[in-house]
């Protein structure tokens, strides 16, 4: 394992290519330090450094050097947990859909009225994006700079993410408490409006906070397809 401590005047650690791309899962990204919370620790501080000024200035004209900086590391040191800027943007993407996998089922845990459930995710899932808005327009400005295999990595989690939507309406709809609807459409619907709370955060963030931009959505996204069932249990206001 190399040290932590590798100066940063090479562009890349010795060796750091020994397999190529090719070889690796799309998803693998490879570390030369092997204690897992340093890696996380580290690999978190150059992400979101990365994350600032990719979306600043783009992701082709940002340099590892650039991002070594931003971090208040060496360049030396951010090969040590990345191969390439490829890794760095990869992870950066990666980010916001594991927290969309992660928070948005343990929110769920204990909610169990349809409606309410269907609220909470969409609740979740903004207040996850208002978090990561740098993050999330980089997701739709930068996806197409990675390699192919790992585009095709964030759209199937972006689809597993779209699915956990998909199940709620469903459930809303079995229920009765929504009428039949596509649901797949439906939910790329509420995800759009997720989304928008960052892409166009420059005419909405004067105007709402991110509370009242969730009630507006579920009185639009929601409450027009409740039931007569469903618009009896109230269950869209917080």
């Amino acid at each position: 394992m190399r040290s932590e401590g590798a100066s940063g005047r090479h562009a890349r650690p010795a060796g750091a290519r020994a397999h190529t791309a090719e070889t690796r899962s799309p998803g693998h990204v490879e570390s030369l330090v092997s204690d897992p919370r340093l890696v996380e620790e580290r690999r978190g501080q150059i992400v979101r450094a990365a994350v600032t000024l990719f979306s600043a200035q783009g992701y082709y004209t940002t340099t590892i050097q650039q991002i070594a900086r931003e971090a208040g590391v060496s360049t030396g040191l951010v090969y040590q947990y990345f191969r390439d800027k490829d890794d760095v943007l990869l992870l950066a993407l990666l980010l916001v859909l594991d927290s969309y996998e992660q928070e948005i089922p343990r929110r769920l845990e204990g909610v169990e009225h349809p409606i309410e459930r269907l609220c909470t995710a969409i609740r979740t899932y903004c207040a996850i994006v208002d978090r990561w808005r740098d993050a999330t327009l980089l997701t739709y400005r930068s996806t197409k700079s990675l390699r192919a295999n790992r585009r095709t990595l964030i759209m199937d989690g972006e689809i597993r993410t779209n699915r956990i939507i998909e199940a709620c309406i469903r459930a809303c709809v079995e229920a009765g408490h929504i009428r039949p609807v596509n649901e797949q459409l439906l939910a790329y619907s509420h995800v759009m409006f997720c989304h928008a709370w960052a892409l166009k955060h420059w005419a909405l963030g004067g105007r709402y906070s991110l509370d009242q931009y969730v009630r507006e959505g579920l009185r639009i996204l929601v409450e027009p397809f409740l039931t007569d069932k469903g618009r009896a249990q109230d269950a869209i206001e917080p």
